[in-house]
C-alpha cells in the first residue's frame, strides 16, 4: 500500500465489536497459573553477557511520521510542486505540460463513500442517475432505482458500521493513513484502490501511492523509460523520491498517460500516395482506400474509449 504512517490505535468513547474485551473470569489468575508464575520468579536470572562478547544488532525503531496538511489547504498544492520539481527533474516537464491539480472535495466523507460504491462498474451517466435519485430515497427503495443487490449489501454495511460508531465523518478525518486503510477496508465493497481514490480526492491527503493502480505503473514506466510497466511491488521504491507529496506526482502520472493517449488518437492518419503517372484509381483501389479510412476511424474511436478508462478521476467522479 502506498500510505507508510504507522498505525495508532484511535479512541472511541464506544468499545469495539470486533474487538471484544476478555470475560472477567479471565482477568484473575488461576492458582495454577499463579504457582508457576512464583516459580519462573524463583529461577536464577541469566546473567548478562560480558562487554566483550558480541551484542545482537538492535532493529531499527520505527518512527511514525506526522500526517501532512491536506492538499486543500491554501498553499499546499504549489509547495508540492515546489518539492517535486526539486526532487524529481523528469517530473518538470510535465509539470509544466498541465494545469496544477486541485483537491477539494464538497461531499462529506460518508457521501463519497456511498458514491464509490455506486459508481463501481457503471458508465458515467448511468452511476450518476443512480446516485442521484439514491439521496432521496430510503434504503427499501434501492432495488427500485437500480441499485443491485451487492451494492445494496455494501451500502447497508457502511451504513450499519456508521451507525454503531466504528466509523464517523470525524473519526474518519481525525485518523492516519494506514489506520484509516484498514478501517475503510473492513467496509464490504470497499477495496484498496477505492481507499486510495478516497483519501486523494475526497480528504485531500498529500502523500498516497496508489502502487497497484495500472495508470500510475504506465505512467512511471513512460516517465522513466522502463522496459517493461513496473510491478506494485517496484513503486515504492520508485517513487520514493516523491515523498511527502506521492498523491500530487499520482496525479501528474494519470495526466501524462492521458496526454500521451490523445497525442496518439490526435496523430494524422498516413494516406496512400499514388504516383503522378499511373492512370485514374480503379474501384478496387477506391474500395481499399476506404477500408484503411474506416479502420483508422475505428482505431481512433477505440483510444479515445481508453484515455476515458485511464482517469481515476472520471471513474469515480466527485471524489474530487
Amino acid at each position: 500500500m502506498g500510505e507508510q504512517s504507522l498505525s495508532q490505535p484511535f479512541p472511541h468513547p464506544h468499545p469495539h465489536p470486533l474487538s471484544p474485551s476478555p470475560p472477567a473470569s479471565a482477568a484473575a489468575t488461576p492458582p495454577a497459573t499463579a504457582l508457576a508464575v512464583s516459580a519462573s520468579a524463583s529461577r536464577p536470572k541469566k546473567k548478562p553477557r560480558s562487554s566483550g562478547s558480541n551484542p545482537a544488532p538492535k532493529k531499527p525503531r520505527l518512527v511514525p511520521s506526522v500526517r501532512g496538511r491536506p492538499l486543500s489547504a491554501d498553499g499546499e498544492v504549489d509547495a508540492a510542486i515546489r518539492h517535486l520539481r526539486a526532487a524529481d527533474p523528469a517530473l518538470a516537464p510535465v509539470i509544466d505540460a498541465h494545469d496544477p491539480p486541485s483537491f477539494h472535495c464538497p461531499h462529506p466523507p460518508f457521501h463519497s463513500l456511498v458514491r464509490s460504491v455506486l459508481y463501481q462498474q457503471l458508465a458515467f451517466k448511468a452511476a450518476a442517475s443512480v446516485y442521484s435519485r439514491f439521496i432521496a430515497l430510503s434504503a427499501e427503495q434501492l432495488r427500485q432505482i437500480g441499485v443491485s443487490a451487492r451494492k445494496a449489501s455494501y451500502l447497508h454495511d457502511l451504513a450499519r458500521k456508521y451507525a454503531s460508531g466504528i466509523l464517523s465523518d470525524d473519526n474518519i478525518v481525525a485518523m492516519d493513513d494506514r489506520s484509516l486503510a484498514a478501517m475503510l477496508t473492513m467496509v464490504n465493497g470497499i477495496g484498496a484502490w477505492s481507499v486510495h481514490m478516497f483519501m486523494i480526492f475526497s480528504l485531500a491527503r498529500p502523500d498516497v501511492l496508489p502502487s497497484a493502480d495500472l495508470g500510475i505503473r504506465k505512467g512511471v514506466q513512460m516517465l522513466y523509460g522502463l522496459e517493461d510497466v513496473p510491478r506494485p511491488s517496484q513503486m515504492e521504491k520508485l517513487c520514493e523520491r516523491w515523498r511527502p507529496y506521492r498523491s500530487v506526482a499520482a496525479w501528474y502520472m494519470w495526466r501524462l498517460i492521458e496526454s500521451k493517449a490523445a497525442q496518439t488518437a490526435a496523430a494524422p492518419a498516413a494516406m496512400p500516395v499514388v504516383p503522378p503517372a499511373m492512370p485514374a484509381p480503379s474501384e478496387e483501389f477506391m474500395l481499399q482506400q476506404h477500408q484503411q479510412q474506416h479502420h483508422h476511424q475505428h482505431q481512433q474511436q477505440q483510444q479515445q474509449a481508453a484515455i476515458q478508462m485511464l482517469d481515476p478521476v472520471q471513474m469515480l467522479p466527485g471524489l474530487g
